[in-house]
């Protein structure tokens, strides 16, 4: 999901009747604010998320929204599906149709799901670099042993895109239950990990993304992330 962002002389000129050459004259006139701050240079950004008001009149007042969803099973990570209820479907937002997904989940995997209109946000939380640790519980149809757990730990390789995933932790809460942290997505990356010992996901659910849980969250319904889960997942 590409930002889109503006010179402020070419954005007044885009959307009013001044030219470009009309704009100098407004910042020097104080009759641009940016923010609630009066502009300064016809070379300030605009972004798709600035307040721009000209003359008292707003020209630009679009809000990020960031939501997290707790996903039922057999609702599709999109935002349009011919056969299935996507993640919008069962949001309730006035700004729902700007959303895209900051991270998916296969159709029959349950839990958080971020959904934001933040490209830039949505773009930095997915890089590898950032780190941000997911958390899933997985039900198994075989037990589990100790050397999951040091695998998982050393990383296993992938053959197909000649990768070894990262480190990873692996707590096994009962024979067939266990709690697995990432920091990395790569394709049905649980499912491949368990595959190493030919041991198949029954259930997959995830649990938190970096500071953000669902915790007092029903299944199937949303909420916005606080202030401070903001804040803290762009401390990564």
């Amino acid at each position: 999901m590409k930002s889109r962002t503006f010179r402020l002389d070419r954005f007044i000129s885009q959307n009013s009747a001044f030219s470009l050459s009309d704009v100098r004259l407004l910042i020097a006139q104080k009759r641009i604010f940016l923010d609630g701050q009066a502009a300064s240079s016809v070379q300030q950004k605009v972004t798709e998320f600035t307040h721009v008001v000209l003359d008292g009149n707003c020209l630009k007042d679009r809000k990020p929204v960031y939501i997290v969803l707790n996903k039922p099973k057999g609702v599709v990570s999109a935002t349009k599906d011919l056969k299935h209820s996507t993640v919008l479907d069962i949001i309730q937002h006035p700004q729902k149709n700007e959303l895209h997904i900051a991270g998916r989940l296969d159709l029959n995997t349950t839990g958080l799901v971020l959904l934001t209109n933040d490209g830039a946000w949505s773009r930095k939380i997915s890089l590898p670099e950032t780190k941000l640790e997911k958390v899933y519980e997985v039900t198994l149809s075989r037990p589990l042993t100790s050397e999951y757990v040091s695998v998982f730990r050393e990383g296993i390789y992938f053959g197909y895109e000649n990768i070894t995933t990262r480190p990873a932790s692996l707590e096994i809460c009962s024979e067939y239950t266990a709690r697995l942290s990432l920091v990395e997505g790569k394709y049905h990356q649980v499912k491949r990990m368990f595959g190493f010992f030919d041991n198949e996901v029954l259930a997959l659910h995830r649990v938190a993304v970096g500071p953000v849980s669902l915790e007092g969250l029903d299944e199937g319904h949303s909420r916005l992330l606080t202030a401070k889960e903001f804040s803290a997942i762009g401390a990564y």
